[in-house]
């Protein structure tokens, strides 16, 4: 059966947002007058940033929590000196700011929505991603950008994905597809919500989860190129 409504993830699965949130610490640690110190202060971040994005999903923290929490954690285990409330607030000015696309993003994206109905399904902050990816030039390919802090559900909450069909006016939950990079998130929301799943692993990484996707791919060419056998 053909798809007819592919729902996609952003960061990390169409936006590299690594390279973004390097560059964000960067600039507001700078500003703090600290510096990322050989990587040990991006890699700390990276993992306590991970984990409590996991919390969210848990419905462990809100998403207004996360913004400083995040920090003081940071803070704390680096035994770091600087006022968190004031570099999470510039971490998300620089955030905003940071839009960083993979190379085959744009191609992809712009010939499947000559083809299926596409929408962009976040759970990031709206601060961040209104600015991201509202402007970016990705937004006109998609019916509908919907942003987790926006309408009060985060993925993998089945709810987001209800009123993700709501807001398009798609209600055949057997013609989706949604499309991401974090099988927490992403895939194990999508599959609790009854639809379709393709994980995009760009990393290669090893599954050793329950969490099972319908498809694997590895890069946005590989998508597109499943999506045609499909046809």
């Amino acid at each position: 059966m053909r798809y007819e409504l592919l729902i996609f993830d952003a960061d990390d699965t169409l936006f590299d947002f690594q390279k973004s949130e390097r560059e964000a610490l960067e600039r507001c640690l700078k500003e703090a007058g600290l510096t990322l110190n050989g990587n040990i202060i991006l890699s700390t971040f990276i993992d306590i940033n991970l984990a409590i994005w996991r919390e969210l999903e848990q419905g462990l923290i809100s998403q207004q929590v996360l913004r400083v929490e995040r920090f003081r954690r940071l803070k704390r285990k680096l035994n770091l000196q600087f006022d968190e409330e004031i570099v999470a607030k510039r971490y998300l000015d620089f955030l905003s700011d940071a839009s960083y696309l993979f190379s085959d993003s744009e191609k992809v994206i712009k010939a499947l929505a000559s083809a299926y109905k596409l929408v962009l399904l976040s759970n990031g902050l709206s601060y961040v991603q209104n600015k991201r990816l509202r402007n970016s030039i990705m937004a006109p390919y998609f019916e509908d950008i919907i942003i987790s802090e926006e309408v009060g559900y985060a993925k993998p909450d089945p709810r987001i994905f209800a009123l993700t069909l709501e807001r398009v006016n798609h209600f055949n939950k057997q013609n989706v597809l949604m499309i991401g990079d974090s099988l927490t998130s992403d895939i194990l929301g999508g599959i609790e919500f009854g639809i379709d799943t393709c994980w995009v692993n760009r990393k290669h990484l090893l599954n050793n989860t329950n969490i099972k996707p319908t498809y694997e791919v590895h890069d946005l060419i590989e998508l597109d190129e499943l999506l045609k056998s499909r046809e």
